[in-house]
């Protein structure tokens, strides 16, 4: 195959998000950059064209959104974590309660094999859960269109939610326009990027694109080196790549893996909204967030799709992140764990 033919279904993939967020855009309809290239991107991949993801581009760009949360980490979020520890309290509960809900709904009724089922309940990253339940020997593909179809529900579901319960109108300023923000933290925010991204992956840092960026910013931050998050021009090309990466997800899905894994998808985020209810009004009511911050926080999706609607949403970023990481780090380290612990092995 040439340069040129295995490009093409790259460049496909690039003209399909970008006819989606020229449509979004003229239709007036919220977060076109990202849900225009997802929509697009969806529709192509079920069509059957053969789309194909941007690969450490996409990734890449992923690090804005980790220097846009390392930003918001200022001495005043420190010094009101305390204030997060009893909500914060509640995750490790939230997470025992999918599991012990997700893994028998994917096993005895979905009739998954019992690895493939205990990595699909498992509410954490979608990278995460599909590598380490190929090497338990699950089901790769499986695992990754039902945490595909998790993300792209949830991505899509929120944004009504937080518009017609919470009032909330996403319409915050997403960032300053880059001639706005000196050149030198301009600067600073790239460095943050890079070397936080290279930095994380050469230690074995678990979602390095995002969680490097945060902590090498988040220093710049706490050190008052940079005082704003990147501009919005980078902010709307992470929202382009994270859309159109969800969309790729589902190239080549079968007739069969419609009716069976992505069905079984859409019914287990059921679930999920309940228990991401329960627990949001939970913490409401008992006065330890605000509605909007504590619907952000729990809702199960992506960190960097969170990131985005908590920025758009005008929502306490540092809150609704630092929910997100404990959860992540929580699944990521413990996942592994209790499966050996339960014994859990394929049939």
């Amino acid at each position: 195959m040439s340069a040129l033919e295995s490009l093409k279904p790259r460049l496909l993939t690039v003209v399909s998000a970008a006819i989606g967020a020229a449509a979004f855009w003229a239709l007036g309809l919220p977060l076109p950059f990202l849900f225009g290239p997802m929509a697009a991107c969806l529709i192509a991949a079920l069509l059957g064209a053969p789309l194909k993801g941007l690969g450490q581009i996409s990734v890449a760009a992923r690090t804005i959104l980790g220097v846009a949360v390392g930003a918001s980490i200022t001495p005043e979020l420190l010094h009101n974590l305390p204030l997060m520890a009893a909500s914060v309290a509640f995750i490790p509960v939230y997470i025992a309660l999918i599991a012990l809900v997700g893994v028998p709904f994917f096993h005895r009724l979905c009739g998954f094999d019992p690895v493939t089922a205990f990595y699909a309940a498992m509410p954490g990253g979608l990278q995460d859960m599909v590598i380490f339940g190929q090497a338990a020997g699950g089901n790769v593909r499986t695992l990754s269109l039902v945490h595909a179809t998790r993300v792209l529900i949830i991505v899509t579901i929120a944004p009504i939610v937080l518009v017609k319960l919470y009032g909330a109108p996403l319409s915050n300023p997403i960032g300053a326009p880059a001639t706005t923000i000196p050149l030198h933290e301009l600067g600073l925010m790239a460095v943050a990027a890079l070397i936080g991204w290279k930095g994380g992956e050469k230690i074995g840092l678990f979602g390095a694109s995002i969680l490097g960026p945060m902590i090498v910013a988040a220093i710049f931050s706490l050190s008052g080196l940079i005082h704003m998050r990147p501009p919005k021009e980078a902010i709307l090309i992470a929202q382009y790549f994270i859309g159109m990466g969800i969309g790729v997800y589902y190239v080549g899905v079968t007739l069969r893996e419609l009716r069976q894994v992505v069905a079984s998808g859409v019914a287990f985020v059921l679930i999920l909204a309940v228990l991401a209810a329960t627990f949001t009004e939970i913490v409401t009511l008992a006065g330890f967030s605000a509605p909007v911050e504590a619907f952000l926080a729990y809702a199960p999706g992506g960190q960097a799709e969170m990131t985005v609607l908590a920025i758009v949403a005008g929502a306490d970023l540092g809150f609704v992140i630092t929910h997100h990481l404990v959860r992540i780090i929580l699944v990521i380290t413990g996942a592994p764990i209790a499966a050996r612990l339960l014994k859990v092995r394929k049939d």
